[in-house]
């Protein structure tokens, strides 16, 4: 138990302070049935240490995931000894990191207890404080009881706090109802926003961790067929991997769902010559700078063709020049 006026003090990021005594939109509120009686009772317990609850609760998800790390290896990633606390942004960065997918949640009960049903404990983050002097802190849901009327949390030092609905709510709403779970490669939430999704999977993308996103990828594109920012990331991640004959898939099929994308031509362009089909390649270069209409495309496509026919006339040498991905 913190002392008064200690607690996990947090830096928050981008995040409106709300009056304790907000209204609670229904949305929020609402479960879709009556009746639910939900606890992942075999969630990995992890004792919050002075201003350390944002480790301890990203280190609970990431083991009940079966993640192979620590609570120390998460604070060193996490942890802000200035700021004392853990700004969301290294919570999710440190979640790709960790080998795997940060997903944030949609502001409502529902998605926690869809979550929690799907066997995954939440993260969510709290103000135990007031408006004039929050409180932050980071707690994990790992159960609901709507008979009861409450939830159970790992948070703090307890290992099983029973917080009564209402009170959870007022303490979340004050960070607009922030929550997260971790994803292992290729699983999707059980409440799936597709535009939420896909910027997750450009995420774990943009931190270097390809395998995962092809995963995140390949996942989509199982849900939403032939989803064009879906394809053209499977495609650049299959690049990264050398793995050319999978890339050149994606990419055709991407432009049999949007022909004339520059871009897309592009990056067959280079999945081709990495084959040694450098004809074919210079053909997609033209077809894009037929297509193309933004000029920084334009400038892509032109090196990429220098670096093709740089690269045809050297390649019995056994010099490549590597080519740059949209």
């Amino acid at each position: 138990m913190q002392r008064p006026g200690v607690g996990c003090w947090l830096l928050i990021l981008l995040l409106p302070v709300f009056a304790g005594c907000a209204a609670i939109p229904d949305a929020a509120r609402s479960l879709p049935d009556e009746g639910i009686v939900l606890e992942l009772v075999e969630t990995p317990f992890f004792p919050q240490e002075r201003f350390q609850c944002g480790p301890a609760a990203l280190t609970t998800a990431l083991v009940a995931s079966h993640a192979n790390i620590s609570l120390d290896e998460i604070e060193r990633k996490v942890y802000i000894p200035g700021r004392e606390g853990s700004l969301q942004f290294e919570m999710l960065a440190a979640t790709r990191t960790s080998d795997r997918m940060p997903y944030v949640l949609d502001r409502s009960l529902a998605a926690i207890a869809a979550e929690l049903n799907a066997g995954r404990p939440v993260i969510v983050l709290q103000n135990l404080g007031v408006s004039w002097i929050p409180r932050w802190h980071y707690a994990v849901v790992v159960g609901i009881d709507s008979n009861l009327d409450h939830v159970v949390l790992r948070s703090g030092t307890d290992s099983r706090r029973v917080t009564p609905i209402d009170l959870f709510l007022r303490t979340w709403a004050r960070s607009d109802f922030w929550a997260m779970i971790v994803l292992r490669p290729g699983e999707m939430p059980a409440l799936v926003d597709r535009d939420r999704y896909l910027d997750a999977a450009v995420g774990l993308e943009q931190a270097g961790m390809i395998d995962n996103a092809a995963s995140a990828w390949q996942a989509a594109l199982k849900v939403w067929p032939d989803h064009p920012t879906a394809l053209f990331g499977l495609g650049n991640a299959h690049l990264v991997l050398k793995d050319y004959l999978a890339a050149e898939a994606a990419f055709l099929e991407l432009l049999a769902v949007r022909p004339g994308f520059a871009a897309a031509h592009n990056n067959l362009a280079i999945a081709l010559a990495r084959q040694g089909r450098y004809a074919e390649a210079l053909k997609q270069i033209n077809q894009g700078l037929e297509q193309a209409n933004d000029p920084l495309i334009v400038d892509e496509l032109v090196d990429t063709r220098e670096m093709i026919e740089i690269e045809r006339r050297n390649v019995k040498s056994g010099r490549r020049l590597e080519s740059s991905i949209s």
